[in-house]
């Protein structure tokens, strides 16, 4: 019984097929889900650019009531306003990557 299991290659051929398709099965979900986090990563960015495209400027106009029979106001409401500049980095106008490499001192 033991020299018929040392013979017996039948399982040794299945376990290499088995690695070999488990390992481009395996490979393939790594090129997925890197491709899966670039367009996630690029949908956020197109969210952000549409965040900062929004203009939240605002305008609104003051109120005042005069006395019946004499001079002077009763109430007086202010007016105000809001004028939205760009930020820094509205629209990719930030550069987020690494500065250039800087050489190392020289050791003592």
């Amino acid at each position: 019984m033991m020299k018929q299991l040392w013979l017996d290659e039948c399982a040794f051929i299945i376990s290499a097929e088995l690695v070999l398709v488990a390992s481009i099965v395996i490979i393939g979900v790594i090129v997925g889900l890197a491709e899966i986090q670039s367009g996630v990563v690029q949908e956020l960015n197109d969210l952000g650019d549409a965040f900062g495209s929004v203009n939240q400027s605002f305008m609104y106009g003051g109120f005042s009531a005069e006395k019946d029979f004499s001079e002077g106001f009763k109430s007086i409401t202010v007016g105000s306003s809001f004028i939205d500049l760009t930020d820094d980095c509205d629209n990719n106008q930030c550069d987020l990557s690494c500065g250039a490499p800087v050489p190392e001192e020289p050791k003592i």
